[in-house]
């Protein structure tokens, strides 16, 4: 069963808004407010947040940014009885999925949570591809990591053998163990993994962000 998060500090939206999701089968767990949401909620098991905009004290697009700011990036769907450009520009700014206003539409929430759930569903496996990679970089011997690098910048076996002091042959070796360890059947797929795990044309200073990369 598929959790939805619900925090609004208006009671009576909240009951409406619990009724329709649980009538689609969703289990719903509400808020009347962001503190309270950030106390008690296991943030890891939820698919979808329903998040109204204006509360008090600490408001639905603080939250968001709170939660960007920890890693949880979960799908956001947005609700606001006074919503305007600005407010909607910074909410899907921040990874919003959708900003429905009050009064909600039943048939207008339970698509926005599907969207929202969908698009969760395809980063979760997009995730868990590029951490797969880096567990596969991570078990590459250092003069496959050099190999590689130098097949993502285009060079031919002669040209690596002479860059890094080894005969062809040897390349040839390091090449074809880089192919089985990454389980690339092209190099076409090769450059394309090395993509994903954040190289680029030049790898001698790959981006900081990635762990696996940063470890090469």
């Amino acid at each position: 069963m598929r959790t939805v998060y619900l925090v609004d500090d208006d009671d009576g939206v909240r009951k409406a808004l619990s009724r329709v999701l649980e009538a689609e089968g969703f289990e719903v767990v509400a808020f009347e407010s962001a503190p309270q949401f950030l106390r008690q909620a296991s943030v890891s098991a939820a698919s979808c947040l329903v998040l109204d905009v204006a509360m008090p004290e600490f408001d639905g697009l603080q939250l968001q940014e709170q939660l960007a700011e920890v890693g949880a990036r979960f799908p956001i769907v947005f609700v606001s009885g006074a919503a305007d450009v600005p407010m909607c520009v910074r909410a899907m700014k921040n990874g919003a999925t959708d900003f429905l206003t009050k009064p909600v539409q039943s048939i207008s929430l339970i698509e926005a949570v599907n969207k929202a759930i969908r698009r969760s569903d395809v980063q979760r496996d997009s995730l868990a591809q590029v951490q797969e990679l880096e567990e596969r970089y991570r078990r590459l011997s250092e003069r496959e990591r050099e190999v590689l690098c130098a097949v993502v910048r285009g060079k031919l076996n002669k040209q690596i053998a002479a860059d890094l002091n080894l005969v062809e042959q040897t390349v040839k070796f390091h090449r074809a163990r880089l192919m089985e360890h990454m389980q690339a059947r092209t190099v076409a797929e090769l450059v394309l993994m090395a993509a994903k795990l954040g190289f680029e044309g030049d790898c001698s200073e790959p981006p900081s962000g990635n762990p696996a990369v940063a470890r090469h």
